[in-house]
């Protein structure tokens, strides 16, 4: 979709020449001073507002705002446009005989005539002038004095509002948050659910840590990593595929709360639900299990809805597009895993609990003998056999929030296992229409029941299962050390702002997702 023109882009830097020879600094230093849209709207409504006349005679309540400037109109000695901030819009008003442009040389050009023949939709000015309300009555600033701000060289596209070109709207965000508030609203939205969760996390004595992005094993989680090289210490790496490891090192190190916000890298298929850099937010609770997360969780979300004034019932569509309310005040449900696949495919996953190749043989000739068609089976681990069979004959009927629980041990490398079945493990999962949106288990502390662990996924590796965890000594030697009881979470932030903003797509709620480069 073609959205610039290059004369005009021509034509707009003649204007940009022609305004830094009339004297004027047309990328100056600052604007110091200025009040936002909204602040100027809430002044003219709590203020007495004078008429133009009045205020021709001698500006006295003045305010200063500033943005683009989105649309102008002239109608002989008056103009009018509109000013765009972050917040929104404010009429703004030129009046010939009042107007005056900061710097401008006054023998070359009135200022009058610098507004309507070298401004340009989308230029950046301050102005500084009077509320007060038109005929219409639309609030207004009555312009005492204009500084030019910066010019916008390439032409702004037309009615970009609602364009439907995806390629345009990924890769060109700014220009869509620029002139659709709605989507800018929703990266607000963003922010202010990032900053409820810190907040709540910091209110129930969490501490906000930082670990690495590079690492020297893909580990704490099943996934495929992204591979580099360091120069320096001529050494290969990869992308972190999950928090995990490091802040347990940090419990071990005697911390006893603490979480993290930050991206995480697997570099796997990429679908409405599934980004391969994502914003992952994990964090850790010494003393917990997870039966303490699962509470945990279900009042930090509630958290969110009342602190943001969010509708209670937000409505849903899972991966194929159905509709469903989900109402995130309610109980939340919880049911065992092992259960829920049994009633759904009559598939009882307890009969291969040992892990066997043997298992893995008979689990898949079950799932041919009853026609579940899982691409790629064949080369499964049982883990992630079991897992796929999970996805397609329960998940989707999943509306929730609900809470699942009741794991087999080979699902999870890194969970405790369970007191009463030794074949089983302490861990959660909230679905919500379909959507897997947090993890959270009672942690293996056992150094040697964690090193027997990772041996086993390094032998799904080597029969080609590509999502197996890998091993890694060093933490092994850290457990050494000693660890608590533990429980630690892991919640997608894109995928939850995602259901909350009731988009259909990850992608459309987070500035710069990763594209194809252009031709």
């Amino acid at each position: 979709m073609e959205i610039n023109s290059l004369d005009e882009k021509v034509v707009r830097l003649e204007k940009l020449n022609k305004i830094k020879e009339l004297g004027i600094n047309t990328y100056p230093e600052n604007y110091l001073g200025k009040i936002s849209s909204t602040e100027a709207k809430k002044i003219g409504e709590n203020t007495i507002l004078r008429t133009p006349e009045e205020i021709k005679a001698g500006f006295k309540n003045k305010i200063k705002v500033a943005g683009r400037m989105m649309i102008y109109r002239t109608h002989g000695k008056l103009a009018f446009a509109q000013l765009q901030d972050e917040d929104g819009r404010i009429q703004i008003s030129f009046i010939k005989d009042t107007v005056k442009v900061s710097g401008l040389n006054s023998d070359l050009m009135d200022s009058y005539k610098f507004t309507e023949k070298l401004l340009d939709i989308g230029d950046y000015i301050g102005v500084e002038g009077e509320l007060f309300k038109t005929h219409h009555g639309e609030l207004t600033v009555l312009v005492d004095e204009l500084t030019f701000l910066g010019k916008c060289l390439t032409p702004m596209p037309e009615k970009f509002h609602g364009i439907v070109d995806e390629e345009v709207v990924l890769r060109q965000r700014y220009i869509q948050t620029l002139t659709d508030e709605d989507v800018r609203k929703r990266f607000i939205f963003r922010s202010n659910v990032i900053k409820t969760i810190r907040e709540f996390m910091w209110a129930n004595n969490f501490i906000e840590v930082e670990t690495p992005t590079l690492e020297q094993k893909a580990t704490g989680a099943a996934a495929k990593p992204y591979y580099t090289h360091n120069n320096a210490l001529d050494i290969d790496l990869v992308l972190r595929i999950s928090h995990e490891l490091p802040h347990k090192k940090i419990i071990i190190g005697g911390y006893e709360k603490i979480f993290e916000i930050g991206k995480v890298f697997r570099n796997e298929g990429i679908d409405p639900s599934h980004l391969p850099e994502h914003t992952h937010f994990e964090w850790y609770a010494a003393y917990w299990s997870y039966k303490e997360n699962m509470d945990y969780v279900e009042k930090m979300i509630k958290n969110v809805f009342e602190k943001l004034n969010l509708d209670r019932v937000v409505p849903i569509k899972d991966k194929e597009g159905n509709i469903k309310e989900v109402d995130f005040l309610k109980k939340w449900e919880r049911l065992d895993y092992v259960e829920l696949i049994k009633k759904d495919c009559d598939i009882n996953i307890l009969n291969y609990i040992k892990n066997t190749e043997e298992d893995r043989v008979s689990f898949v000739k079950e799932l041919k003998s009853k026609n579940i068609k899982i691409d790629g089976i064949d080369k499964m681990s049982l883990a992630t056999a079991i897992d796929y069979l999970y996805k397609k004959v329960s998940r989707p009927k999943l509306i929730g929030p609900v809470f699942l629980y009741n794991y087999p041990k080979a699902l999870q490398p890194l969970a405790r296992v369970n007191d009463d079945n030794k074949d089983m493990v302490d861990q959660f999962q909230l679905v919500i229409n379909g959507w897997e949106l947090v993890k959270g288990y009672s942690e293996l502390v056992d150094p040697i029941d964690q090193k027997e662990r990772f041996q086993e996924q390094e032998k799904a590796a080597k029969t080609g299962d590509e999502e197996a965890m890998q091993g890694d000594n060093d933490y092994i030697e850290a457990m050494g050390y000693g660890m608590p009881p533990i429980s630690g979470v892991g919640l997608g932030l894109d995928r939850f702002i995602t259901l909350l903003l009731k988009q259909d797509n990850l992608r459309d709620c987070i500035f710069f997702p990763l594209m194809r480069p252009r031709e």
